[in-house]
């Protein structure tokens, strides 16, 4: 591929695996603890700024495609107008999937939620196309196309066949994001939500090493096959203090009502310390850039097709947890209000965090490429706190 891999490691200093595990001092999440060096993504909490690859978030919502943009985050640089057009096409050939995923798909439990249902799709094309030739540029692009291409197509199918009805096939001639919310309706969308979807998948490509991001570097550092990779980090973005919280937001707005009720929960949550969903970012003491640029693409939604009446009630929560929380750098953060856009482009709540993945997938596949740079596997160290040595007795004695 003409763009080559980056050596971000280089110069790096060697671990010194002779310390003394007393020296060791545990830090509860690996908060603030660097566990790899990266030239993907980055982010200043304290002043709210968000960069893929130094192009400031900002930019690339307003400018940018998604596709473009996770073309940016894998290959290093924003592509030649060639490089964007065989990308795009090369994507748009790669939409389908074998009808035996499809009939996997159908025999998956109705009840099922769509990520788990995400998370075995995804690895079962390691089935398909896995040869683990992670040391083939070929393969390596090949499997890039694949995951970006079929993973909205497997999300979509699960989503028509839960309801009884067959996949919906993807259409050719539609661009990337519009072809997703065509398999969701069997409509073209219309054209300002196509563009308010592409620019949320922006938004959502990739954010420094997260949870879902770091279970993707440790997979990979297994040098196992790529689909392998995606599916471990759907399987970790699926939990509610992660790509679930988006789900529970619009939960705690509708359990809110109405927005003079929201200083009155907001009170009795913090009373009871529970937490609030969509407040508060391990990275950022502001709010989350993402959170603000999202809530104009919401503005921009309802203007064209009318208010969500939560919106009023996400409002007024805001206010109020500004005044009570901000002192504590407590802000939205990218969940509050991307549940208010996706509910309006009428895609459903359980499919939020699916809808996360197809875009955070370009994120997991750029630290797959990275970590393949100068791959040392992932093997921390733990501070026992277990029994002593102690003598085996036998059952009659025990």
């Amino acid at each position: 591929f003409p763009i080559e891999q980056k050596n971000y490691f280089a110069g790096a200093k060697a671990i010194d695996n002779k310390q003394k595990t007393t020296n060791l001092v545990l830090k509860p999440g690996l908060e603030g603890v660097p566990v790899t060096n990266s030239g993907i993504c980055e982010i200043n909490g304290t002043e709210g700024k968000l960069n893929y690859r130094g192009y400031p978030i900002s930019e690339l919502a307003q400018k940018s495609s998604f596709l473009e943009t996770a073309f940016l985050l894998i290959w290093g640089e924003l592509p030649t107008e060639n490089e964007l057009k065989k990308f795009e096409k090369d994507v748009q050939m790669h939409r389908r999937v074998s009808f035996r995923i499809r009939d996997m798909l159908k025999c998956f439990p109705e009840s099922g939620h769509p990520m788990d249902a995400l998370q075995a799709s995804a690895a079962s094309l390691g089935l398909f196309y896995s040869r683990r030739a992670i040391d083939d540029p070929k393969y390596i692009y090949d499997a890039v196309v694949r995951l970006i291409a079929k993973i909205p197509t497997m999300v979509a199918a699960f989503e028509q066949i839960r309801k009884g009805d067959d996949p919906i096939q993807p259409q050719d001639d539609l661009p990337y994001s519009s072809n997703f919310l065509y398999m969701l309706t069997e409509r073209e969308p219309n054209p300002l939500a196509a563009r308010v979807f592409d620019r949320c998948l922006i938004l959502h490509a990739e954010h420094s090493l997260n949870a879902s991001t770091f279970s993707a570097r440790v997979t990979a550092s297994t040098l196992t096959d790529p689909y392998a990779v995606v599916a471990s980090a759907v399987g970790t973005l699926a939990g509610p203090l992660h790509g679930g919280a988006n789900e529970d937001v619009i939960a705690m707005l509708e359990e809110i009502e109405t927005p003079d009720k929201a200083s009155l929960f907001l009170n009795e949550a913090i009373a009871k310390k529970r937490k609030i969903m969509g407040f508060g970012h391990r990275e950022y003491r502001v709010k989350d850039p993402r959170a603000t640029i999202l809530q104009d693409f919401a503005e921009e939604l309802f203007s064209e097709f009318g208010k969500d009446e939560m919106y009023e009630v996400a409002q007024a929560l805001e206010e109020e947890a500004i005044s009570k929380l901000g002192p504590k750098g407590i802000f939205p953060n990218v969940d509050f209000y991307s549940g208010l856009v996706y509910r309006k482009l009428g895609i459903p709540r359980d499919l939020f965090t699916p809808v996360f993945a197809i875009s955070r997938v370009a994120g997991w596949l750029a630290h797959w490429r990275e970590q393949l740079g100068a791959n040392r596997i992932f093997r921390p160290s733990q501070i026992y706190e277990g029994a002593k040595v102690r003598n085996w007795q036998p059952l009659e004695r025990r």
